[in-house]
């Protein structure tokens, strides 16, 4: 379908409107779920809520739903950004490795157990070690897939492949060392679940992200252009060379955050760019910053989801975004059958 060039006009409307259904499921997410605040009390209006509402509602709930979107929004822009540099249409955030070396910092904070508030790095030991692994894999990846000072797509991918499966097996191994209770912990956070962070944790992963987004949208341009192929990129003046690598390293950080914060959310950077590509066209000027308002809406109301379907028990929000995103992934392999029928 051919879509109209784009313009400013064009532009705004679409960020206003997904502006305005973001603020719609921030507000829903924030008020509904166990232990539901009406949204009278939300807006301030009506009776004030007592005083375990107050608790629910501003220290634990809305801190959560504006990570979830911070989240969201995060893995939706790197999937654009790694579509756009791998030209593949099923490429997703966790296809490079830096998840992989994410969970194993993740994994090790929880069985070594500075999970823990009383540990030496307090209540955020996961995603420090977490975060910390992902740099890792980051510069691994990196070093290994540079052949002869060039970061082929081909060399890229195999290597990520490969780091994710010796991540998975080594997971594996000291999952066989952790307790019950430590069990428990490291299947939880690999499912995906959004925790309740304090406001200047969440703050600092909202200021990162942002950055990192806006990083990605400067190279908008740039991604259209290599839609045409790296020699005719290169042709019409982009640096290739230079966008891959910038975009590898930004597109890993959003990544390692997110798996860092809440473990593996699976499909967001796969499902949401392919809806918001099928309605806005593939101009990364309006799909970078359209994903990341969208990606950001999608995780809100799958994390509200996952609270309210077995409430008062609560579902791993990557369960939910996989039983979204799965019949998704098998309709765009069928979809795209023909075009990518080397996967």
């Amino acid at each position: 379908m051919t879509r109209s060039p784009l313009s400013a006009r064009r532009l705004l409307a679409w960020l206003l409107a997904l502006t305005a259904t973001l603020a719609a499921c921030l507000l829903l997410g924030t008020a509904l779920g166990a232990g539901r605040i009406s949204l009278l009390h939300l807006l301030g209006w009506g009776d004030s809520p007592d005083a375990v509402q107050a608790v629910i509602l501003w220290k634990v709930r809305l801190p959560r739903v504006l990570l979830a979107a911070v989240l969201g929004g995060s893995l939706t822009a790197a999937g654009v950004a790694f579509q756009a540099i791998l030209r593949n249409p099923l490429a997703d955030p966790y296809v490079l490795g830096v998840s992989g070396g994410a969970s194993i910092g993740g994994v090790l904070a929880l069985l070594l157990g500075l999970g823990r508030a009383d540990s030496l790095l307090g209540g955020v030991g996961v995603q420090a070690c977490a975060f910390l692994g992902a740099l890792v894999a980051l510069f691994v990846v990196e070093w290994i897939a540079t052949v002869e000072g060039r970061l082929t797509v081909y060399t890229l991918l195999l290597t990520g492949a490969v780091f994710n499966a010796f991540s998975g097996a080594l997971i594996f191994f000291i999952q066989s060392l952790a307790s019950m209770e430590q069990l428990h912990a490291i299947v939880f956070y690999l499912m995906g679940s959004i925790p309740s962070l304090g406001y200047r944790t969440v703050g600092g992963i909202a200021f990162a992200s942002l950055a990192a987004v806006v990083l990605l949208f400067l190279m908008a341009r740039d991604y259209n252009v290599l839609s045409l192929g790296e020699q005719g990129a290169a042709q019409l003046g982009v640096d290739v060379e230079r966008i891959k690598r910038r975009t590898f390293i930004l597109g890993s950080l959003l990544t390692g955050l997110a798996v860092a914060s809440a473990g593996l959310i699976g499909f967001v950077g796969l499902v949401v760019p392919h809806l918001l590509r099928l309605v806005l066209g593939s101009d990364h000027r309006l799909l970078l910053p359209a994903g990341f308002l969208g990606g950001a809406a999608f995780l809100v109301l799958a994390d509200l989801g996952a609270r309210s379907l077995l409430a008062p028990n609560e579902v791993p929000v990557g369960v939910v975004t996989a039983l979204v995103g799965g019949p998704f992934f098998l309709y765009l392999m069928r979809r795209n059958r023909k075009r990518h029928s080397v996967l």
